[in-house]
């Protein structure tokens, strides 16, 4: 189903510019309430140097979407984003410029109830402009086929 030689497989780096009306938008999104995602002053009595993105913001900064894309070469494919964890050196805080760079760390397959699926775990490190890893990801990937339906079935 996926291709087992993609393994180590790295995609271009992606730039990102991390803005404050960006953190702003994903932490009304996530219901966060803490005033160090929103205000300046408050992140800066915290000790920060700007406004601080909350822990889940990396998931909104382009990294290697063709990776992600490159799992669905057929039709036919489910593609479910199963699991995701982050690691940071540092906060990522409005005004960094992040190089995001992703690639395949392993595939496998397994069995389930429902056939074969395949299971792809991809790392995201992101940068900043000295070079300085500032946080890591992992995420893992479920890829399968779609079910077969019987002739007239409705689905979605």
């Amino acid at each position: 189903m996926v291709d087992r030689n993609a393994t180590g497989r790295e995609a271009k780096p992606a730039i990102n510019e991390v803005e404050k009306g960006a953190i702003r938008r994903f932490a009304e999104a996530i219901g966060e309430t803490n005033p160090i995602y929103f205000e300046e002053a408050a992140a800066r009595a915290a000790g920060y140097r700007s406004v601080v993105a909350p822990p889940t913001f990396p998931t909104t900064l382009r990294a290697g979407s063709d990776l992600r894309e490159g799992l669905m070469l057929s039709s036919g494919k489910h593609l479910l984003q199963a699991e995701q964890n982050f690691e940071y050196a540092r906060p990522i805080v409005a005004g960094d410029r992040l190089s995001v760079r992703s690639k395949i760390a392993g595939i496998e397959q397994r069995q389930t109830p429902s056939g074969p699926t395949d299971v792809v775990i991809i790392e995201d490190e992101g940068r900043d402009d000295a070079g300085e890893v500032v946080y890591r990801s992992r995420q893992l990937w479920v890829v399968r086929m779609a079910p077969k339906h019987a002739p007239g079935e409705i689905h979605e």
